[in-house]
């Protein structure tokens, strides 16, 4: 478990870096935005290029594991939004906490992390978590806070949704690797090596940024972010645990991929919704910070488990 938590440590020590560039002012939110546009659009899209283009579709595609994750997924999700509801907290707020207990920060840690501690055999499980996540229950938030918001269901969302995947440059890179890879041929040498030498900057880059977006997170209403954090970093990796394991039983490798991919701490893009929506943002910071400070014990140990599977 030690040798577990000495590789994961490099990973928070970067994040670690980017929070003190952040809190002390060298790295302003402004270039910490434009950092984070860099990795999102550029960098961490050339490594998922890279690495779908490079993998056969048939080695990515898992069905029982989309049903793994989306059932132990689901079912925390349904544990949030009944806690909240019990609440009272309505049903944009309620959205809102229910994306914490579930969104990883799949993209900007779990991608880079999980593919250097796990092999790269581990993009394919973790492209369909990411897959998931980006599909299902974005759209989801999305279709809860219209309804919060106009007291009814509109068919048109569905059109916001739509155009909202195809410009998610996580999605369209994917799935152009994966067009590419069905071809059957291999990277040109020089396309290889370009989104070989863009997506090495995906890691620094990513972790700096994550950290340096936690300078400005707040830690209002500690008790609410200590609820979503265990979500988010215990029962989440347990339930999918439960539902890959022994509910739709998975390969050991497969399945403690998208453990330690439910392991990750709260996304940062469920802050973005927050503050589209103008719904509990500070509410979300904290989520986001407590459960990033608690994930460099937790993902440790979670990861040490797995890699016993």
């Amino acid at each position: 478990m030690l040798d577990i938590f000495l590789q994961t440590l490099p990973f928070f020590a970067v994040i670690a870096l980017g929070y003190g560039a952040g809190r002390t002012g060298f790295f302003t939110p402004e270039a910490t935005a434009y950092l984070t546009k860099f990795v999102f659009y550029f960098a961490l899209s050339a490594m998922l290029f890279r690495f779908s283009a490079t993998l056969p579709f048939s080695e990515v595609w898992n069905g029982r594991l989309v049903i793994a994750y989306l059932w132990g997924t689901a079912f925390i999700y349904g544990v949030a939004t009944i806690v909240a509801l019990l609440r009272n907290q309505g049903l944009a707020k309620t959205a809102i906490e229910a994306q914490c207990a579930v969104i990883g920060n799949t993209g900007f840690l779990g991608v880079p992390m999980l593919v250097l501690l796990m092999g790269e055999q581990a993009i394919g499980p973790v492209m369909l978590v990411l897959a998931v996540d980006l599909v299902v229950f974005s759209s989801l938030i999305v279709i809860l806070m219209s309804i919060a918001k106009d007291g009814r269901f509109d068919l048109s969302i569905f059109k916001t949704i739509g155009i909202g995947l195809l410009k998610n440059p996580m999605i369209v890179s994917m799935v152009l690797g994966l067009s590419w890879s069905a071809t059957g041929a291999a990277l040109p040498k020089p396309v290889f090596a370009f989104t070989e030498l863009l997506g090495a900057a995906a890691t620094p880059g990513a972790l700096f940024a994550i950290g340096a977006s936690l300078a400005s997170k707040s830690t209002e209403k500690i008790e609410v972010a200590a609820w979503l954090s265990f979500c988010k970093l215990v029962l989440h990796p347990a339930f999918v645990a439960i539902a890959a394991i022994y509910i739709f039983p998975l390969d050991p490798y497969s399945a403690g991929v998208i453990i330690a991919a439910a392991a990750l701490p709260v996304a940062g893009n469920v802050y973005m919704l927050a503050q589209h929506y103008n719904v509990a943002p500070q509410r979300v910071s904290a989520a986001i910070l407590v459960s990033t400070a608690l994930s460099i014990v937790t993902v440790s140990l979670v990861i040490g488990w797995v890699s016993q599977l």
